[in-house]
């Protein structure tokens, strides 16, 4: 049950960590495990969708989740708006370079190319955009409200990195760390999860294009867990 309107504080707050905490053990323990199956079958597909509801759920059942400073559609929240795509851009520019030496590196060359997927375009698309918009509900969103007093990027990065760590696949532990510093610093500087949110859905998208064919030529799949 959800505490009362008119709940002290400290208890509304309580209540907030324990389904913040319960979400994050969830959201990660189902990515654990679609990380070990399939990629590209009907189960890596629920269990994606899995993570992202859990973490989606958890983050709206806490307390509301400041979308941006500003109110109303002004020009600053247009600026904010083309600055997180060109960001977001810029950051697959650095990551796609990395891929391409990354793939001259053994260990890293099957850590990336153990998350190429070659399922249905239109159906990795949705899960790459749920997922990405639900990471940044649960660790800029919820997860934020509850540690913004005391070094919130540090947090929000530290939990990010634990969570992936559940994969057991170094490259998306690696790539999880650096996103979420750059998306913890988007969320401070803005004040919402507008910005690292847009910045992260046009990074996922262009992993998406871009990536795959480094690792999986001539057949050119998809990448489904960016």
């Amino acid at each position: 049950m959800p505490p009362p309107a008119r709940a002290h504080p400290a208890t509304a707050r309580a209540w907030h960590r324990r389904i913040v905490t319960a979400a994050g053990i969830g959201g990660a323990g189902l990515l654990g495990t679609s990380l070990s199956t399939k990629a590209g079958s009907p189960q890596c597909y629920i269990l994606t969708i899995g993570v992202a509801s859990t973490w989606a759920a958890g983050a709206l059942s806490s307390e509301p989740i400041p979308l941006d400073m500003t109110d109303g559609w002004d020009g600053h929240r247009c600026r904010t708006v083309v600055m997180s795509v060109l960001t977001g851009a810029g950051a697959f520019g650095i990551f796609y370079g990395a891929a391409r030496l990354a793939r001259h590196i053994p260990p890293l060359n099957r850590a990336i190319g153990g998350v190429v997927d070659d399922g249905s375009t239109r159906l990795v698309l949705v899960t790459a955009c749920a997922a990405a918009v639900a990471e940044e509900l649960f660790f800029r969103g919820a997860l934020w409200s509850l540690v913004q007093d005391s070094h919130p990027v540090v947090k929000t990065t530290l939990a990010y990195a634990a969570t992936t760590a559940a994969t057991r696949n170094p490259a998306l532990v690696i790539a999880g760390t650096a996103t979420s510093v750059l998306f913890g610093l988007q969320r401070r500087t803005s004040g919402g999860i507008l910005a690292p949110a847009l910045t992260h859905l046009t990074w996922s998208l262009l992993m998406l294009c871009y990536l795959p064919p480094l690792f999986s030529e001539p057949r050119q799949p998809q990448l489904a867990r960016y």
